[in-house]
Order: structure tokens, then C-alpha cells, then sequence
């Protein structure tokens, strides 16, 4: 009995502790989950201010919004290329570790353009403008470079792959197409059935024909015939 009790006591602990994991761990996804929500939502907020700014006012205030909303928009595109494009190409990683760099810049400067839009002195402003859009423009160009680059990257194995499976499907056709290249003649050339003196002899020799080769007389066998997740189900003639 004592043993039982153990037993029975172990079982609980386990079926306890598993319950406390899978609720912290519930918890932790949606903690993330919200957190993400907060975040995309303060990005969108921000990107239509700016947006915003940069259409209604003019001078070194849209210029700046303009500026810090173009930098934002090439990062964030970037970014988003590299992250999901290193999961199939590994060779993207060594890029994806230079954007991490490049990034670390993007942020450092769009906060001092934002602190540059706050700025009230405006002789500071315009002294300040023409550098750090030349760093914007920098930092820009390099990440569009990395994101042009991937894509290009990844546009050309899929044409190299498509190439080479219309390749190997060309092959197979003629594969299939087996009687073409014994030279077996076509329909054309055969002599009509009842014509001449041989012509019971040629429908018998027809009729062996068929019979020896029902796969192209009857069609393909049905059994084989399989209906992918793509292909729409045949409607009965029922069906109104």
C-alpha cells in the first residue's frame, strides 16, 4: 500500500508539474503575441505621422519626416527579406549578420532625426540636415543592395530549378511516348479494315492489336488516376 501511495503521489506531481509548464508556456506565447500587437501597432502609428508630416508640412520638418520614413521602410523590408529567406538558404545568414550591423547604424540615426524634429532651433536644423541625409541615403542604399541581392538570389534558383524540371519532364514524356521511337506506324499508314484480299486478316490482326495493348485503346487505368488537393471534385449530373 505504501508503495502504491508513492506511486500515486509521483503521478500527481508529474501530471502538476506538466500542467504548471504548459500554463507558463501558454502564458509566455501570449505575452509575445501581445507584445507583437503593441509593437506593430506603435510602428503604424508612427509611419502614419510621418506620413502625415511629410505631405503637410514643408521645409526641413517634411523633409526630415520624409527622410526618417524612407530609412524605416527600407530596414523594415530588408529585414523581413533576409529573416524569412535564411531558413532556405543558408548562404543568407553571412548577409542577415551584416544587416544586424547596418541596423544597429539605422537605429542610431533615426533617432537623431527624430530628436531633429523636436529641435526648436531651427539654424541648427538646417546646419544638420544635409549630413544626416547623406547618411540616410548611405543606409539606405546598402540595405536596399542586401534585399535586391536576396531576391535576385532567390528569383534565380527558382528559374534554375524550374529549368531543370521542365527538363526532366520532357524526358519522361518521351519516355511514355515509347512506341514513337520503335517506329511503329501511325493510323494513317495502316490499311483500312474489309479493303483488299487481307482483309479479315487485318481486323483480326487489329483486334490482336487491342487486345495486346489495352492501356492506349481503353485509357488509363482509374485506380491510378489520383486527385490532388488542387483539383475541384466532379459534380454529379444530378447536381441542379
Amino acid at each position: 500500500m505504501e508503495i502504491a501511495a508513492v506511486i500515486v503521489a509521483l503521478v500527481f506531481a508529474l501530471v502538476v508539474a506538466l500542467a504548471v509548464f504548459a500554463t507558463v508556456k501558454a502564458v509566455r506565447a501570449v505575452q509575445r503575441g501581445v507584445d507583437r500587437t503593441v509593437t506593430q501597432a506603435r510602428r503604424t502609428v508612427e509611419d502614419t505621422r510621418l506620413k502625415a508630416k511629410k505631405y503637410t508640412q514643408g521645409g526641413a520638418a517634411g523633409e526630415i519626416a520624409d527622410l526618417r520614413l524612407s530609412l524605416r521602410t527600407s530596414m523594415r523590408a530588408t529585414q523581413e527579406v533576409l529573416r524569412s529567406g535564411v531558413a532556405e538558404d543558408g548562404s543568407l545568414s553571412e548577409s542577415l549578420a551584416l544587416f544586424e550591423r547596418l541596423s544597429a547604424h539605422g537605429r542610431e540615426l533615426d533617432e537623431e532625426l527624430r530628436k531633429l524634429e523636436t529641435e526648436p532651433d531651427r539654424e541648427r536644423v538646417a546646419a544638420r540636415l544635409p549630413e544626416v541625409r547623406e547618411r540616410t541615403e548611405r543606409v539606405t542604399h546598402s540595405a536596399n543592395a542586401l534585399r535586391w541581392a536576396a531576391q535576385d538570389r532567390a528569383r534565380r534558383f527558382a528559374h534554375d530549378d524550374l529549368t531543370e524540371l521542365s527538363e526532366q519532364i520532357r524526358m519522361e514524356a518521351g519516355a511514355l511516348r515509347h512506341w514513337e521511337q520503335e517506329g511503329e506506324p501511325s493510323a494513317e499508314g495502316r490499311p483500312a479494315a474489309g479493303t483488299g484480299t487481307g482483309g479479315t486478316g487485318a481486323q483480326d490482326s487489329a483486334a490482336e492489336e487491342a487486345g495486346a495493348r489495352p492501356a492506349l485503346d481503353k485509357g488509363p487505368d482509374p485506380r491510378w488516376q489520383t486527385r490532388h488537393s488542387w483539383q475541384q471534385a466532379k459534380r454529379p449530373e444530378s447536381t441542379a
